[in-house]
């Protein structure tokens, strides 16, 4: 006998971004169409080609959490801790009275610590290896966000990190609702976090030529569907949603946001780094989303795009976009949040479903800044330059990662 699968609703949201460390700052930002990308101050960039990034800027981890706990985490950590406190009082979930076996915690990123790792790299090479950190270990594994969050919150219920690259903080939103829809957990805090903003990830960017190099104008340089887009602006940030089976959270009185109807995830098994050019992997991980929400393409009032800002994943986007959406895609607005806070990797997925939740709260779909010279093969309604008034129910959310690891998620107001 087929299993009823739960409803799965988000109750509460945290982020800090290059744009502001609370939801409402980062929403009216987006709205206003503000860029957070300034000259780069985490790393000395001054022998690299991007000296840009989005960072954020005023973190200071002692506001969220004991100074200590702190200085035993990398920063992608520090983030996730933060955004997670955030999330948490947001949601008003008084985790003393969940039981804590069926609540869990679910992160995404896309690489833990890369200047951590770099730190003591150099100490290695000066010093020796009987120098570097007895926290080296545990701060730098990827699944720490996620670990740390269940140890300071106690949270002892499914516990889980997922490593997909950019399409991190995506795919972790939507196998946290899995968890939920087959009834494993009543409350999942989930979402993605990145802080890779160092010397030796902009060496391997750089290098592959990923990277903006629109230095001059910072706030200009990520262009995603602009005909002179030349690569992403690295960033980082951590949002975080909670989630709760639809009963539980109306039992305890929660104010919900949304709902979360609709996850895919498809491989293109093409190349390392390169999306497939005939969208084939996109594509699959939209229909199967629809799919999975029984939600036909007419339904879907607005998509959150990946919206890099390379010049073959816009292309690739948008091609994806025609084949699932055929006619309909021209009348499907679509933007890119990462054209105002830039790539945050395996976090940029989760900032982006806070996006796309505060788009259905507030009937606004935020702009694709920067969008000046249209590209003929990038032919969609990117919403350009300026917020956009309208009905909007459904979302579609859209990740794809180096590896052509895709994910995508559809939210939906709730609706009794």
């Amino acid at each position: 006998m087929k299993k009823h699968l739960k409803r799965v609703v988000v109750t509460g949201m945290g982020a800090l971004t290059p744009l502001g460390e609370d939801i409402e700052t980062y929403w009216s930002s987006l709205l206003e169409g503000k860029s957070g990308i300034a000259p780069m101050e985490l790393a000395d960039s001054s022998e690299y080609p991007c000296k840009i990034s989005g960072e954020v800027s005023n973190f200071d981890p002692k506001n969220y959490m004991d100074i200590k706990e702190s200085r035993r985490m990398a920063r992608f950590s520090q983030l996730a801790v933060a955004s997670a406190a955030l999330a948490i009082k947001d949601a008003n979930l008084d985790i003393s009275k969940v039981n804590v076996g069926r609540a869990g915690v679910l992160l995404g990123n896309g690489n833990g610590g890369f200047p951590t790792t770099e730190e003591n790299a150099r100490i290695l090479f000066n010093k020796g290896g009987m120098k570097v950190s007895p926290f080296f270990i545990p701060m730098v594994l990827p699944n720490m966000a996620a670990a740390n969050v269940s140890r300071i919150f106690s949270i002892k219920g499914y516990t889980s990190t997922v490593i997909t690259a950019c399409a991190a903080g995506t795919q972790a939103i939507g196998e946290a609702a899995e968890v939920i829809r087959r009834g494993t957990a009543d409350v999942i805090i989930t979402g993605g976090c990145e802080a890779g903003i160092s010397q030796l990830g902009l060496g391997g960017f750089n290098v592959i030529k990923a990277l903006s190099r629109n230095n001059e104008k910072p706030e200009k340089a990520s262009r995603p569907f602009d005909a002179n887009r030349d690569g992403f602006v690295p960033a980082e940030g951590s949002a975080t949603i909670i989630l709760e089976d639809l009963e539980y959270a109306i039992n305890r009185g929660a104010n919900i946001l949304a709902e979360v109807v609709g996850y895919g995830v498809s491989s293109d098994a093409y190349h390392l780094v390169q999306p497939d050019e005939e969208a084939s992997g996109p594509a699959r991980a939209m229909q199967w989303a629809l799919k999975d929400a029984s939600i036909s393409n007419d339904e879907v009032d607005y998509i959150n795009a990946h919206g890099t800002s390379t010049p073959k994943n816009d292309l690739v986007e948008t091609k994806a976009i025609k084949k699932v959406f055929n006619k309909k895609a021209y009348d499907i607005p679509i933007s890119s949040t990462k054209s105002m806070i830039g790539h945050a990797l395996g976090g940029a997925g989760a900032l982006e479903a806070v996006a796309c939740i505060k788009t259905i709260l507030s009937n606004t779909i935020h702009p694709t800044i920067n969008y000046e010279t249209p590209d003929d093969d990038c032919d969609l309604d990117y919403v350009p330059n300026k917020s956009r008034k309208k009905n909007v129910d459904i979302v579609l959310s859209n990740s794809f990662g180096f590896g052509g690891q895709n994910a995508c998620l559809l939210f939906s107001r709730f609706n009794e």
